[in-house]
């Protein structure tokens, strides 16, 4: 037998997934359940979009395509880049497909990490960002946000955080899990610090265009032209263009060594990403885009019905998202007090037993130990009536529940 642990061994399937098998319970007993843990966009794609994925399997296009991606998408990919997120002198050649973002960290990590090599990360973070660092022998090593400076990823903290085995820093803005959007002040910041030790930035924007005004999305590598090879950028179409089941994403990496390694770990993860969903990530980025900001509105509202529900309820603290459709509520001892519960996985976990889903805050790190993130990813309605029945559950003793 191994005397080392397995590294999957050391991981949980993730908290989500547990609060999912609750509420498909509650639904088992003739509940209806709020799925407001899950990110997963009620939308679907535009027409124009899926009308591109049936055309490309009426002609064929079902065969094996290009290691990096088809040629067409990633020309196209790499205008988008240029021209809407400002980020100079990107090539087709820099462009890679993957298998959604969670695909694109999966490599990225593989890529550049040896085991002990320490990454700097957010927290609360998306559990599976870290666990790719994880997986690749990485460490994340955690710098505290809070909601009284916004969530701030402060490069100060972020420098003082680094060791000689430090290889790169990552941020995710907007961010999974708060919403916040880090504004380009901060984020020249980051790249001030990790110039001084040419680390890699690896920046995650999955939800660049789930944004609310007045807050606004930068490219991070767009602040940094001549420091562009040690930036990697993160991309996806599940978020933009309401094609998470799709699986389509793209990493925006300049570096000689990614451009030889990144195509090997392509080959033998996926040996190329769905040929049919990359012409319809095509017909997505070169078409009619009104569908994004529609989306965006009927987030912001979604958004408000939330927060409106959620407003003054006493130990109840609510951080309105400039971006992302996450919500991040902070739970103070009355609130378990009245509820007669430990903590938040136990509000959640009664949550969950009413039919509404939500995900405890430690699920993301340390520093959601009394938190809960909501998703308003799924309809309107949903969002409408979840946000009432939370209301009900949180503002009441558990003896008042009549569900």
């Amino acid at each position: 037998m191994h005397a080392t642990p397995h590294p999957l061994d050391q991981m949980a399937l993730g908290k989500i997934v547990q609060v999912r098998e609750r509420l498909f319970a509650a639904e088992s007993q003739g509940l209806p359940v709020y799925r407001l843990e899950s990110g997963d966009p009620s939308f679907t794609p535009p027409p124009h979009v899926v009308e591109a994925l049936a055309e490309a399997a009426r002609a064929g296009k079902t065969h094996y395509i290009p290691n990096n991606g088809i040629p067409q998408l990633r020309a196209a990919l790499a205008e988008k880049v240029r021209s809407r997120n400002g980020i100079p002198g990107v090539k087709a050649a820099d462009i890679f497909v993957t298998n959604g973002a969670m695909h694109a960290l999966n490599v990225l990590f593989a890529a550049l990490l040896l085991p002990g090599d320490e990454v700097v990360v957010p927290d609360p973070m998306w559990a599976e960002a870290l666990d790719n660092i994880r997986l690749a022998g990485g460490v994340p090593v955690p710098i505290p946000l809070s909601g009284e400076d916004g969530f701030a990823y402060s490069p100060k903290a972020i420098e003082a955080a680094l060791t000689p085995s430090t290889v790169a820093i990552f941020l995710n803005t907007p961010h999974n899990p708060t919403g916040a959007v880090q504004p380009e002040d901060r984020l020249a910041g980051i790249v001030e610090v990790a110039r001084k030790r040419n680390l890699w930035i690896i920046s995650d924007e999955a939800y660049e265009d789930v944004v609310y005004e007045p807050a606004r999305h930068v490219s991070l590598a767009s602040l940094a032209p001549e420091y562009g090879e040690r930036i990697v950028s993160v991309f996806s179409f599940s978020k933009s263009h309401a094609m998470p089941g799709l699986r389509t994403g793209y990493v925006v990496a300049r570096a000689p060594v990614l451009h030889d390694r990144l195509p090997k770990l392509l080959r033998c993860t996926i040996n190329g990403v769905n040929s049919v969903t990359q012409w319809g990530a095509l017909a997505a980025i070169k078409g009619d885009q009104s569908h994004v900001g529609m989306m965006r509105e009927e987030y912001q509202l979604r958004r408000d019905l939330l927060l409106e529900s959620l407003e003054g309820i006493e130990g109840v603290r609510v951080f309105p998202p400039q971006g992302t459709f996450f919500l991040w509520v902070e739970l103070e001892p009355s609130v378990y007090q009245r509820l007669g519960v430990s903590g938040a996985d136990e509000v959640s976990a009664l949550l969950a037993a009413q039919g509404v889903g939500s995900v405890p805050g430690d699920g993301f790190g340390n520093v959601g130990q009394d938190a809960l993130r909501l998703a308003f990813s799924c309809s309107t309605d949903m969002v409408r009536e979840g946000g009432r029945l939370i209301r009900e559950i949180l503002s009441a003793g558990t003896q008042e529940l009549t569900r």
